[in-house]
């Protein structure tokens, strides 16, 4: 499930309490304070078989006598009530529970999880549940406060998701104690039913929830929070605080969700690839959503700094270039303007140190001569308290400079006294202000990373820098083999086979059985030679002296294998040893040792990671993790997030590494891992890349056997290649079908000017004269978990692909009702494109399980009205839009 039924948990007209007391500080007398308490405009009925009235409403003896049926229930007794309750409820026609009360046991009598005892019981009546385990859940604008929460938030539009209860609490009560409001609060407990996905789904349609916080301890279904936060991201912003930074942290916060948490870098990885913004601590979380309120329009990390001191300049210096940031470096011609404003003994770079003395006027032309220098993407305006100078008029000078002007500006005020006067000015004129300078600076940070993970979202991808065509049935040889032997590790030499199956240059390796066969094979390639053990049971070779190299006649090589033989049978007595692998020494003068590797994680699947290699890779840690499906934008930047990417953007006389050669390799073991479900682990370390390209020189794979685990483990569903398929028209015209991707975005564009501003109207129900990239890139980038849009490829008369027409259809949540939207090149109109297309789209709607398409059509629109009756749509007049007409066919 998603949003279904979640109005009735957030906007329900009724409600029903179970388990309310009159005990002081009781979990029940608390919850039914606050749901008397808080403003709900409607009934609340409490059941008790023994109270006569609780919060002085008459109570009712069970969910039978209640006079009415209630949009939710709030329970408060102990869980082996709970199955039986929610039974009631769901007969009752109740649609929503929050189960405020503590799990007690982790099992009952009967053997089975409480948890799944209460599902089964919802199930049949699609009641939903939150918690258990949970505070409940607080809606301040409709009074709803069906919680235990020990104050009742304000009214606002921020809406705060946490699977923390103390947090909850701490967070309500310091933002109530600073004015700060909520749209919703919900405090998850242990998500049986209503989970992140859910939450970011509803929210992040309500017209009432400008933005979303999150605290995540750990992802139960993470393909469905990656789906959701993607969603809600392209939206509003969504700031994630992500608890179990450490390995011990990590290991509380699994015990505290009830779920595996994960590596804390591989959420990191995830969150940014979902367009969320992390933050480091609960002070961020606000200070973030506040900055981002402003609309800073952020277009870099360039920050130039205008300060009354130098100390707080050097602090704001350091934090900034820890996090990642950048000083703007001065323009000659502003540093010019400076020198001609500014007292001599001016610090003469960035920062600008102004001098203690500094008045109004000495801050407001320097600000305006940095605002002028296009070498920055942001100002930041400092000041300390100073008896020469004057912290009021420095604001005031500094607003009043500021009027009309766009430029990104920050502000930071140290002190009491005034500063707390100018803090307050600087709000009231909407000018970001903090109060330490390493607080400022962090709120920078926010929007440059903010504007970093959006516009992956909606980015464009370059197309790859070369076409590559895979051999998949070589490598389900070797993969099936190992399985088939019941090996996890495929030895080096099948690896590196797979490897060159799909296209990944690898060093020339050879197989030899024994001693002898490894001398003949060294013979063979006559030049300096690599000799490395074979062995499944050995993955990592040098920890037991299994390689050697730089070896420079067959004779060596016989020697060293027997001596290398002899060694690991002691070593590894029980170890299977299938011979040697001989390899030509690899001769790159200069080349760089990277990695590119695969690991499994628990939550949210393989995970790519690429960066600095050889065998000190696990000291150096130098790396960057990416999540697959992988394009050639999300690639490169993955690679520029390393240290490493330095050297390879090369230095002095070294040159640039071929950077569009790692990208590619990122691109092949991607489609590698999302091609094979059996494939958990790569490890291709070194992989030697210089200006002329990469080759792999050691590699292996770990493999399983398809199970539950592996069978949907991508948290993000890859391109569908099975959908594509040739389809011809009656008049012989070919085309192929398949799913759009990123990269069609030009196409896409040129199709639309390929269409009559009629088409385009009945289209969009709008002139539109061209297509921004926003609205292509939306069109463009799928998540194939939700939506689908095929499209009708062809080349043209000068043999360039082009596209003719797109259908889509995109479901909701629940995969209840997907809305259809179709666009046929003008020029290809009567020709039976658009007929081909609904077809395909109805029958892929009813393969994924949705229930109906529709659509809304213009009257006017009469062709198409006639090909959506012929394919058997119903109609009906919309009678919010006159002259638009709902068509929709039902599938299931």
């Amino acid at each position: 499930m998603s949003v279904r039924n979640l109005d009735f948990l957030f906007k329900p007209s009724s409600i029903t309490l179970i388990g309310g007391d009159r005990r002081a500080r009781s979990v029940g007398a608390v919850v039914a304070r606050n749901l008397f308490n808080a403003g709900f405009d409607g009934p609340v009925m409490p059941i008790h078989p023994d109270e006569r009235s609780i919060e002085g409403a008459l109570c009712y003896k069970s969910v039978e006598d209640l006079p009415i049926t209630a949009d939710l229930a709030v329970i408060c007794t102990p869980d082996d009530t709970w199955p039986g309750l929610i039974d009631q409820l769901g007969r009752r026609g109740t649609k929503a529970a929050v189960i405020v009360a503590e799990r007690c046991s982790e099992r009952s009598d009967d053997g089975l999880e409480p948890h799944r005892r209460i599902l089964d019981a919802a199930r049949p009546h699609l009641l939903r549940i939150s918690g258990p385990n949970g505070l409940g859940v607080m809606v301040p604008a409709r009074g709803l406060n069906a919680s235990m929460i020990h104050v009742n938030a304000l009214k606002g539009d921020l809406a705060f998701v946490a699977q923390s209860g103390a947090v909850v609490t701490s967070v309500v009560d310091w933002a109530t104690s600073r004015g700060i409001g909520f749209s919703h609060v919900i405090s998850l407990g242990d998500m049986a039913d209503v989970d992140l996905g859910d939450l970011l789904d509803y929210l992040a349609a309500d017209p009432g929830t400008r933005a979303i916080l999150l605290y995540i301890e750990a992802i139960t279904a993470a393909r469905k929070f990656m789906s959701a936060g993607r969603t809600a991201a392209r939206q509003k912003p969504v700031v994630v605080i992500k608890a179990g930074v450490t390995a011990e942290g990590a290991r509380v916060a699994a015990s505290h969700a009830g779920a595996l948490a994960g590596s804390d870098a591989v959420y990191d990885a995830a969150l940014r690839r979902a367009g969320m913004l992390r933050v480091g601590a609960l002070n961020e979380l606000f200070d973030a959503v506040e900055t981002l309120a402003m609309g800073l329009p952020i277009n870099g990390d360039r920050l130039a700094i205008l300060t009354n001191g130098g100390g707080i300049g050097i602090l704001a210096t350091d934090t900034l270039t820890t996090l990642g940031g950048h000083l703007a470096r001065l323009q000659p011609e502003t540093v010019t303007a400076l020198d001609q404003i500014l007292p001599a003994a001016w610090s003469h770079a960035n920062p600008v140190g102004i001098l203690a003395d500094a008045k109004g006027k000495r801050y407001a032309d320097s600000l305006t001569t940095l605002l002028d220098d296009r070498a920055n993407d942001a100002v930041l305006v400092l000041n300390c308290p100073s008896a020469v100078g004057d912290s009021a008029d420095a604001a005031q000078a500094v607003i009043a400079t500021l009027k009309g002007r766009k430029h990104p500006v920050l502000t930071s005020w140290l002190g009491e006294g005034a500063a707390t006067d100018a803090r307050r000015q600087f709000a009231a004129a909407r000018i970001p202000s903090y109060d330490t300078p390493d607080q400022a600076v962090r709120a920078f940070m926010h929007l440059v990373q903010y504007r970093k993970n959006h516009e992956m979202l909606m980015q464009t991808p370059t197309s790859v820098p070369e076409q590559f065509d895979v051999d998949g049935d070589s490598a389900r040889i070797f993969i099936e083999a190992a399985l088939a032997e019941g090996r996890s590790w495929l030895t080096e030499f099948e690896a590196k086979q797979v490897l060159q199956a799909y296209r990944i240059p690898v060093v020339d390796t050879r197989k030899a059985v024994t001693p002898d066969e490894a001398m003949q094979m060294a013979r063979e390639i006559g030049k300096p030679v690599a000799l490395k053990i074979l062995s499944p049971d050995i993955p990592h070779k040098t920890d037991v002296g299994g390689v050697a190299l730089h070896i420079t006649t067959p004779e060596e090589v016989r020697a060293k294998a027997e001596s290398m033989l002899a060694r690991i049978r002691r070593l590894k007595p029980d170890a299977q040893i299938d011979g040697f692998t001989v390899q030509e020494m690899a001769t790159k003068p200069g080349a760089l040792e990277l990695i590119i590797g695969v690991s499994d994680d628990p939550t949210f699947g393989p995970v790519i990671l690429v960066g600095e290699g050889g065998l000190a890779v696990e000291v150096i840690r130098d790396h960057a993790l990416g999540l697959p499906p992988l394009n050639a934008n999300l690639a490169r930047e993955m690679i520029q997030r390393t240290r490493i990417y330095n050297l390879l953007r090369g230095y002095r006389d070294q040159p640039a590494a071929d950077i569009d050669a790692i990208i590619l390799t990122l691109l092949k073991v991607s489609q590698l891992v999302t091609d094979f479900g059996e494939v958990l682990e790569i490890d291709i370390n070194p992989l030697l890349v210089d200006d002329v390209g990469v080759l792999a020189l050691d590699a292996g794979i770990k493999v399983a056997a398809l199970g539950p685990r592996n069978s949907r483990r991508l948290a993000i569903r890859p391109y569908p290649k099975k959908l594509e398929q040739t389809r011809t028209l009656s008049d012989g015209q070919a085309f192929l079908l398949r799913p759009v991707r990123p990269e069609d975005e030009p196409l896409v564009q040129d199709m639309f000017e390929q269409m009559t501003p009629e088409d385009i109207r009945l289209r969009f129900f709008a002139p539109i004269k061209r297509m921004s990239h926003q609205m292509a890139a939306r069109l463009t980038q799928l998540d194939y978990d939700r939506e689908m849009a095929l499209c009708a490829v062809a080349a043209n008369a000068e043999g360039n692909e082009q596209i003719y027409g797109v259908v889509r259809v995109a479901a909701d949540p629940d995969n209840q009702r997907g809305e259809y939207a179709i666009m046929v090149r003008s020029d290809m109109k009567g020709k039976g494109l658009g007929f081909l297309l609904m077809s395909e789209i109805i029958v892929y709607a009813r393969s994924r399980g949705i229930h109906a398409i529709f659509g809304e059509v213009l009257r006017e629109n009469t062709a198409m009205l006639q090909m959506c009756h012929d394919l058997g749509f119903t109609r009906r007049e919309n009678t919010d839009e006159p002259g638009v007409v709902e068509v929709q066919i039902k599938l299931q």
